[in-house]
């Protein structure tokens, strides 16, 4: 027979449900000591397994069976027991509102008004207390239809799985169907709750998955006249003096609010969307955190209980999403918002995605006017318009949070709206319902970006640090034991594809891939003991402005998961890191970038060429992938990817000011190694060639002459520039082999393997044509080196202001020129001359000014560095 079994899962990004829970045959071998303990929330299926062996003996597994529905009965018993008791050492503790100080949610905090139940307008902990001591029978009532609804759904989970041994698949549609009804009963706070799993197509099934989605459109609207009358109140006139028209029903009903299609009275018919918030709501909702707080300190009790080594606060979580979800009822906070997030993605150039233009003059607390969309829900689009636009999306959504730190914290499929037609501007799709708004500091940010860093690297070493710096790990944890836990744990989650490619890997992992039931059971205590170390041994805890994030962070990987089912955040999101380390200019970001252009083997701290071309690249959209195409590769450059023109575009552009910036002393060397190379050639081809040839040898005679001298070793007069470089040359005698070391000191052994693999990783990244350029092969003749010596020897170099823009620039020509000069002379090179043409003339007006300004910086710090040289050889020839 073929068994399934599913476990509830929670991964880095992914909060999953349960479904059914293990099948008592197999746990009664693992739990049976730790009875006590609570299920490990990990994802496991196994499917396909061969039980024909323990089919043999019917009777025994039978009795087997039994027994394990008997003791998962008492263990359930156990466990109601307890719920039971802390329940009630809750239900004696005073009740604190949430405080408002540590939370990560964008509200307005100057404002104290009450409404007409005497309940804080803008979130407030000392006021909602109050409220809550003078509604104590009103929230005992709710707190008992809480637990009328939940109580029953529990108990027949687990009735069923007592007497299955799991949750079979016919019990799920109608599982499903009451779950829906039980949320739509308990309300707004509830429903909210339900919107963000349907979007889980990897960790629901699709019964379950279509009785949430009814969610998003069967709240039922308040009466249009309530409406009306509510709109007129917030606005203190007819409807008439503001509007022309108004729908005669909702477009759209939400929990909170719902909306309808206006015409504004402006004389253009402007047409906008009203949202209206329903009725007496704020009560409803203030009351349902009540419940969730308490909800929250009974499962904390659990926790500490049974697993008191853990460290995370979920009173705390619940806390952070409780003040956001109040915070969404101040719609006067949500046109802020929604300004406030439109204004900075055009600030950010975000493509293809908008945000509705706000009518500040018309919004109230309870009332938001903004510019009318026609679209579609996203939830209704097609799977290949979702795979579109997902990366528009993603785009806006990591702009949000690692640049500006300022993120939409519930953009479920609802909030997002497919355009029917596209924008002047371009824009496809359009998010809305900014009540939910997050803020995130720099510190934060710069350690999520780390933390990605390391993940799509697998360097989990470091990512112990950046979880430490993000107080997900105490500062004392035992790395030797987190290490190979998180490989475990997260590179199956960084390969992508949501929970179901979770337990895909997961399988893989702990060899529970065949059906031979030993070596299943055998991965399944593997896992189990993993699990149980994780919670008994590592005291990890999860922040709370992790409720939002992981809120936001969830949906969005669900929504792109419908529009493709291998969909991965972790090496998706890549590109946008790598653009942002060659973006930005400050201290944490430029040492996020030397560690990945710098970090190598032991005792290998230079830069990495291949690192920088692959980081390119990386930013332009082109990842090298390793590990089953999951990691990143650091140490390659992708195929396909950038050619000459489009990176020296890139590089020149105002994204890559922090590598600009962390590169000018690596360009300033890698100029000096290589115009010292090519300096040293021209010389030694020009002494060849000015030496005179050995005269003919006589018939019978032989080599009677004597040979030439030669020309390197011979003392000549030069007129040197001073060491200020300017008019004042200095007569210096001296050989053209000084004077050569001096200019152009050989390369040392470093230099050379340096130079060697700046040739290489030119060839991989531009092709043989610059390779050989940079090898400083057929660059300058002979005849440019027989100038050289010549401007030297007549004083023409140590007559002129060396460091002068004329001179600067008189050099940067003569390069050109010989450049050109070599390109008629040698056709291999002809190649090179085109390539820097066209990558030049690819360059819009900034970018070249901003080339002719780097190379004028260039040009002038190199010639710089050749007096300083010269000025040397001078004092010493005078001493």
């Amino acid at each position: 027979m073929k068994t399934r079994i599913l476990i509830g899962l929670s991964t880095a990004g992914s909060a999953v449900a349960f479904i059914g829970n293990p099948n008592a045959a197999l746990l009664s071998r693992t739990t049976s000591a730790t009875a006590n303990i609570p299920q490990p929330l990990w994802a496991s299926t196994l499917e396909d397994v061969d039980t024909k062996k323990a089919e043999a003996d019917d009777d025994e597994n039978k009795e087997m069976s039994f027994g394990d529905r008997m003791a998962s009965s008492g263990m359930a018993s156990a466990a109601a027991v307890a719920t039971a008791a802390v329940n009630a050492a809750v239900s004696m503790k005073p009740l604190d509102a949430p405080d408002v100080e540590k939370s990560y949610v964008a509200l307005d905090k100057t404002q104290q008004e009450l409404d007409e139940e005497g309940l804080p307008i803008v979130y407030d902990k000392d006021l909602i207390e109050q409220y809550w001591s003078k509604e104590r029978g009103a929230l005992n009532q709710r707190w008992g239809y809480f637990v009328g609804k939940a109580v029953p759904f529990l108990t027949k989970m687990t009735t069923l799985f007592i007497r299955d041994g799991k949750i079979t698949d016919k019990e799920i549609p109608a599982l499903s169907r009451q779950a829906r009804v039980d949320l739509q009963d308990l309300g707004p706070t509830f429903i909210k709750a339900g919107q963000m799993m349907s979007v889980r197509p990897d960790v629901l099934p699709q019964p379950t998955l279509d009785e949430l989605t009814k969610l998003q459109d069967s709240v039922v609207p308040f009466d249009t006249e309530i409406a009306v009358q509510q709109i007129e109140k917030e606005l203190g006139g007819p409807l008439g003096q503001f509007f022309t028209s108004i729908s005669e029903e909702p477009v759209a009903a939400a929990s909170l609010a719902q909306v309808y299609l206006a015409t504004l009275n402006d004389g253009k018919n402007t047409k906008v969307a009203v949202k209206v918030q329903r009725p007496s709501v704020l009560g409803t909702v203030s009351k349902d955190l009540y419940v969730l707080r308490r909800a929250a300190e009974v499962f904390q009790g659990l926790v500490d209980r049974f697993a008191p080594q853990q460290r995370t606060n979920y009173v705390a979580l619940l806390n952070e999403w409780a003040i956001g979800f109040y915070t969404e009822l101040d719609f006067s906070n949500e046109a802020r918002n929604q300004q406030t997030l439109r204004d900075m993605m055009r600030e950010k150039n975000i493509k293809g995605v908008t945000v509705p233009k706000v009518y500040h003059e018309l919004c109230t607390r309870r009332l938001l006017v903004s510019e009318w969309m026609d679209g579609k829900k996203l939830s209704d689009a097609t799977t290949e318009d979702i795979a579109r636009v997902t990366p528009f999306a993603q785009e806006a959504f990591l702009t949000q949070l690692l640049e500006v730190g300022f993120f939409h914290g519930d953009p479920h499929p609802g909030n997002l709206l497919l355009l029917n037609e596209p924008t002047e501007e371009g824009y496809e799709l359009a998010l809305i319902d900014c009540g939910l708004m997050a803020s995130i500091n720099d510190v934060d940010r710069d350690n999520m970006i780390s933390a990605v860093i390391h993940l799509a690297n697998k360097d989990y070493a470091s990512l112990v640090d950046d979880f430490i710096k993000l107080k997900i790990l105490p500062e004392d944890s035992n790395r030797a034991a987190i290490i190979p836990l998180m490989d475990k744990a997260l590179s199956p989650y960084v390969k992508g594809g949501g929970a179901k490619k979770y337990e895909e890997e997961l399988k893989k992992l702990y060899g529970m891939e065949d059906s031979d039931m030993q070596s299943t059971v055998g991965g399944f205590q593997a896992m189990t003991q993993d699990a149980l170390t994780v919670l008994n041994d590592i005291p990890f805890s999860i922040p709370p402005y992790f409720a939002i994030l992981g809120r936001a962070i969830v949906t969005l990987e669900g929504i792109a998961l419908t529009g493709n089912p291998n969909y991965g955040i972790i090496l998706e999101s890549y590109p946008f890191i790598a653009r942002k380390l060659l973006r930005e200019d400050r201290p944490e970001i430029q040492s996020a970038l030397q560690e990945v252009l710098y970090s190598g083997e032991e005792g290998d701290s230079g830069l990495k060429l291949t690192r920088l071309l692959a980081l390119l690249n990386n930013a332009a959209g082109a990842v090298a992938t390793r590990d089953g195409a999951a990691f990143v590769d650091l140490d390659a450059v992708p195929e396909n990817g950038l050619g000459f023109k489009e990176g020296l575009k890139f590089v020149l552009s105002d994204d890559s000011e922090s590598l600009r910036n962390l590169l000018e002393p690596e360009v300033d060397s890698i100029v000096d190694i290589l115009s010292r190379q090519i300096f040293r050639k021209a010389i030694s081809d020009a002494v060849v060639a000015l030496t005179p040839p050995r005269p003919p040898a006589l018939p019978f005679l032989g080599d009677i002459f004597p040979s030439a001298p030669k020309l390197d070793e011979i003392r000549f007069p030069f007129l040197l520039p001073g060491s200020a470089g300017l008019r004042d040359p200095s007569l210096s005698v001296l050989t053209i082999k000084e004077l050569t070391d001096a200019v152009a000191p050989k390369l040392t052994q470093a230099d050379e393997i340096f130079a060697l693999g700046l040739s290489d990783a030119a060839t991989e990244f531009f092709g043989p044509d610059v390779g050989a350029f940079v090898k400083g092969e057929s660059v300058f003749s002979a005849k440019t080196g027989e100038l050289v010596i010549a401007a030297l020897r007549s004083g023409a170099i140590g007559e002129t202001d060396a460091l002068s823009p004329e001179v600067v620039n008189s050099v940067i020509e003569a390069v050109s020129n010989t450049l050109s000069l070599v390109r008629g002379a040698n056709s291999e090179t002809s190649g090179i001359e085109k390539e820097l043409t066209a990558a030049i003339d690819n360059l819009d007006e900034n970018e070249s000014a901003r080339l002719k300004d780097i190379v004028a910086q260039i040009t002038e710090r190199s010639i710089a560095r050749a007096i300083e040289r010269l000025s040397v050889v001078d004092r010493v020839l005078g001493s």
